[in-house]
């Protein structure tokens, strides 16, 4: 009578393996999906959708202007590369075009604004002009942030999972911070809610969250290479003083010597500093865009009241 030799299961696939009869499955070692964001404020929403399933390049780092990027060879090159491009759209990035196609990329584009109904700029040389600033209306955000989870989620199913739980989690937290900002303007004055700022930049934030931007002049000096003249001057001072304006602010992605003289010419105080069209370091007050978008709201209120 033959005898039954049992083999331990982990010992034939050790053996078939070595035969080239059953291969044992393999990890998965797909690398991260390459993935741009152009500038800082976008780049944090990215970020914070993809987590560690994407690679993110930047193209306008902390605390710059993106009206005045100017693109390099690295960037050309990680545009190249890129899976996807994260842009803001809405003319803010005019240089874009010319650097992806260039670049001869490929990468699907992503504009964040997508189904956003922009406002028009109100004052100065560009009034009329579409308002990229989109970020500064919370409830823009939260439609970016579905935006950008719908865009990884199409790029990358396998890893649809993860982005679809971060943009939840994420998206919890934007409804949070746009009461927070709504509760913290309840306790100022809507006499006092007026802004003053280097340029036409919070058009969005004032619709949403009840203020009104002052200074049509004072746009226009802004977009001027030069100091501005005299006579400029005393039209920002004087439309300061007509409408009873207590505080001006500097931007955080803008030179503060103009603000500084119109604060001191007109008697009125110099606020701190706000961030705008970019985020600070990381460590910083406006490090991520929930820690500056609350930095500004109770920056601005505090100094108004």
């Amino acid at each position: 009578m033959k005898q039954t030799v049992l083999i331990p299961v982990v010992i034939v696939g050790i053996l078939l393996a070595a035969c080239g009869g059953v291969q044992t499955p393999a990890p998965n070692t797909a690398g991260k999906i390459k993935v741009i964001a152009t500038f800082s404020i976008l780049g944090d929403w990215v970020k914070t959708v993809g987590g560690d399933k994407i690679e993110l390049v930047t193209l306008v780092g902390t605390d710059a202007d993106a009206h005045d990027f100017e693109p390099t060879p690295t960037d050309s090159k990680a545009i190249a590369n890129a899976k996807i491009i994260f842009e803001n759209g809405l003319g803010f990035e005019y240089w874009l075009d010319k650097l992806y196609q260039s670049s001869g990329s490929r990468a699907t584009r992503v504009a964040a604004t997508e189904g956003i109904i922009p406002l028009k700029i109100e004052l100065g040389r560009e009034a009329g002009e579409v308002d990229p600033h989109i970020w500064q209306d919370v409830k823009n955000a939260i439609h970016a942030v579905t935006v950008i989870r719908d865009a990884l989620m199409k790029a990358d199913p396998q890893n649809a999972y993860v982005y679809q739980t971060n943009a939840e989690a994420y998206l919890k937290e934007l409804e949070s911070l746009d009461q927070f900002i709504l509760d913290q303007v309840k306790t100022l004055p809507g006499a006092r809610r007026k802004l003053v700022t280097n340029h036409d930049t919070f058009g969005y934030f004032a619709k949403r969250y009840g203020f009104t931007v002052i200074g049509s002049a004072l746009s226009s000096i802004s977009t001027e290479a030069g100091d501005p003249s005299a006579a400029d001057m005393a039209k920002v001072v004087a439309e300061i003083k007509d409408a009873k304006v207590s505080v001006v602010f500097a931007e955080n992605v803008k030179n503060a010597k103009v603000m500084e003289q119109i604060a001191k010419e007109a008697n009125v105080k110099m606020g701190a500093t706000l961030f705008t069209d970019a985020l600070s370091k990381e460590k910083e007050e406006g490090g991520t865009y929930l820690k500056m978008m609350r930095y500004n709201a109770t920056t601005i209120v505090n100094a108004l009241k």
